[in-house]
């Protein structure tokens, strides 16, 4: 307890000793564009390995294999096509908010949907992220599941209120360095602890199948190893393309060479890392079959609660809150709320209500804006404590509200012809494939025919292709669209 409370007052107090330094909205928003590569490169680490990371992927392969491992395989790809195209473009708009030159491009309705789902999207991440914290650390506190996730809510809001971007990217720095070590420790400590030594692990797993990469099977109503890694490549292209997390990220470096080098440092080191937190899944799985007395029959059946059990009951206490320290560590990114609010002010309240907001409103407004998500994310929270795997909730929330963001932005991409006629009709036929594909499998009186037989997994590619599709035949059709592409445009001056 000593551990724990000294680190998060710790965090706390760091992130709040930025607040002298956000006294502007572009201190609050992008922290001057001035940060080293390399603080950014590790916030990237850190959004990407959050208590999703922690224990939602070692409860994964514990409960089945590593075929979710396939998702951090595209990872590589994503990033070349984020540096190659969507940095430069976003380093060079003038602009904070990833949306505002889809207005340019199709209209004021587009730039607003994207915005929306994007909020959606990140609200259901949030949710995850603090539901997990909370199923980790209720057996090992003795605490209230709805308690920590409360108080984490409260933690993360205040330090991301006081101490805006600048506060946010160095304290995820300080979150990734812990969580590295948190994850190294329990696995080293796993191995050691195997009756016959760390090799009967990899016999026991080998035995079970556990390092299987999934079906590779034709199958699109399976979790196969394509399947997995057709929404890898969505999402991922998503993540480090469109998604405003990231974008904010790029824009807070120094230079466009420090933007870049942070993306390869980020998008990189999350792929060995994350094979690291399944292995630990798969470590687990050997060490209680090794010793099956151990764990009780409740835990073993809800993978994700396999990883705190272990921690509370065979670490030694002053590990134990060191790891502890570290779950906290994954889900203290408060990059979540610092996006939302600058979304809700640049392209919500200055687009629709007041265009020339003063410096001083607009920081009200980012202020406001941050306790109010912060308080829908913890309500999200509560709202998952009845699912069944975290991961796989969280895959298909953000396949759902996610599945016309990306084909928008492809449709302005690759086609100069697209106006906003073709782009409507085609984000309106991708909102009609995500809600057949999403809620067809529930609907108890509709005959088998007609319900979607796709795995929920391929919503955001169906989706995106649905949107782009669609968007492309239209413009063919059409008269080409007045205005210009995605081209990068010149820079706009730094108030």
């Amino acid at each position: 307890m000593v551990v724990i409370v000294g680190y998060l007052a710790a965090v706390v107090g760091f992130g709040c000793w930025f607040v002298r330094r956000t006294r502007t909205p572009d201190d609050f928003m992008v922290a001057g564009r001035s940060l080293p590569g390399w603080a950014v490169g590790l916030s990237i680490l850190g959004a990407y390995v959050s208590s999703i990371s922690f224990l939602a992927n070692p409860g994964a392969s514990f409960a089945e294999n590593w075929n979710p491992f396939v998702f951090s395989l595209t990872v590589p790809l994503a990033v070349w096509v984020a540096v190659r195209w969507f940095v430069p473009f976003y380093r060079h708009s003038g602009e904070v908010s990833a949306y505002h030159h889809l207005e340019h491009r199709f209209g004021a309705w587009a730039r607003t949907y994207a915005v929306v789902c994007y909020l959606l999207t990140q609200m259901a991440r949030m949710g995850t992220i603090l539901f997990l914290l909370g199923v980790a650390l209720s057996p090992m506190t003795g605490w209230n599941v709805k308690v920590i996730i409360v108080l984490t809510g409260v933690l993360v809001t205040l330090y991301t209120l006081l101490g805006g971007t600048e506060a946010v990217v160095w304290t995820d720095a300080v979150h990734s360095v812990v969580m590295v070590a948190g994850v190294v420790l329990c696995l080293a400590l796993q191995l050691a602890g195997m009756p016959e030594g760390p090799a009967q692990t990899f016999e026991i797993a080998a035995r079970h199948d556990k390092f299987s990469l999934g079906s590779y099977g034709p199958s699109l109503s399976a979790q196969t190893f394509w399947v997995v890694a057709l929404y890898g490549i969505f999402i991922n292209l998503q993540n480090f393309g469109i998604d405003q997390a990231y974008v904010q990220r790029y824009i807070t470096a120094r230079d466009d060479g420090a933007a870049r080098r942070s993306l390869w440092f980020g998008g990189m080191t999350y792929l060995p890392l994350s094979a690291v937190f399944f292995f630990v899944g798969t470590a687990l799985f050997a060490y209680y079959r090794a010793r099956p007395d151990l764990l009780p029959a409740d835990v073993a059946a809800k993978g994700d609660k396999v990883f705190p059990y272990f921690i509370a009951h065979e670490l030694p206490p002053g590990m134990r809150g060191l790891v502890i320290a570290a779950i906290f560590a994954a889900a203290m990114n408060g990059f979540g709320l610092n996006t939302t609010a600058t979304l809700t002010l640049c392209d919500l309240y200055q687009r629709y209500l007041r265009p020339r907001a003063s410096p001083r409103e607009a920081m009200n407004v980012l202020y406001v804006s941050t306790v109010a998500w912060g308080a829908i994310a913890t309500g999200a929270a509560l709202a998952m404590i009845r699912v069944e795997s975290a991961l796989k909730a969280w895959w298909q929330l953000a396949g759902i509200f996610g599945g016309g963001m990306l084909g928008l932005f492809l449709l302005g991409r690759l086609s100069k012809r697209a106006g906003g006629a073709a782009a409507g009709t085609g984000v309106a036929a991708g909102i009609l494939v995500i809600l057949w594909m999403s809620l067809s499998p529930k609907w108890g009186g509709l005959p088998a025919q007609f319900r979607s037989p796709f795995h929920s997994y391929l919503i955001i590619v169906f989706g995106t292709v649905a949107v782009l599709a669609v968007g492309l035949l239209v413009a063919a059709l059409s008269k080409p669209a007045p205005g210009r592409g995605f081209e990068p445009i010149a820079p706009a001056p730094v108030k």
